[in-house]
């Protein structure tokens, strides 16, 4: 009997930490495990360099609740999908089974070790700035418009250097 209970006990623990893994928006996929992260970070990297700005680097996967939920409100708060967009070249970072990017966040030095998702701040050479705990920009159920604004404000390229702006 012991064991029977014990089983189902597992059982359920299985299973409750497995739903709580899986999107909530219906099957949506922000990330992509066969992109080339660091083509991708070079990219923006370039284009952030031409126009003055910084890198806004997402390290998650499709897997990740908090993720979906960070995209999802982005998506669907204009004025900080705006700010981000004219502030900062994007990227979205895969971290999964498919493909954990070893080497490519090995290189941006383990900005996983916060958890998921996480936030870098890179410079137009693609160099590390900063490494944010995206958990310090939750309230209740998900991320605050308002302290992910703050933040952003605090690592724009204007920001970090002063003396260049108009």
């Amino acid at each position: 009997m012991k064991k029977l209970f014990f089983l189902l006990m597992a059982s359920s623990i299985g299973f409750a930490s497995f739903a709580q893994t899986q999107p909530q928006s219906g099957g949506v996929k922000i990330y992509n495990p066969a992109a080339n992260a660091q083509a991708d970070i070079d990219a923006a990297a370039a284009k952030a360099k031409k126009e003055n700005k910084h890198i806004f680097v997402q390290v998650g996967g499709n897997w990740c609740v908090w993720c979906i939920r960070f995209h999802n409100l982005v998506e669907e708060t204009p004025e900080l999908k705006n700010y981000l967009n004219t502030n900062f070249e994007t990227v979205l970072v895969n971290y999964s089974t498919e493909n954990k990017n070893e080497a490519v966040l090995k290189k941006l030095k383990n900005p996983g070790r916060f958890g998921f998702p996480v936030f870098l701040i890179l410079d137009g050479n693609g160099e590390v700035l900063h490494i944010q705990n995206s958990a310090y920009l939750e309230e209740g159920k998900g991320h605050s418009p308002k302290l992910i604004t703050e933040f952003l404000k605090n690592w724009t390229y204007k920001a970090v250097n002063p003396s260049t702006a108009n």
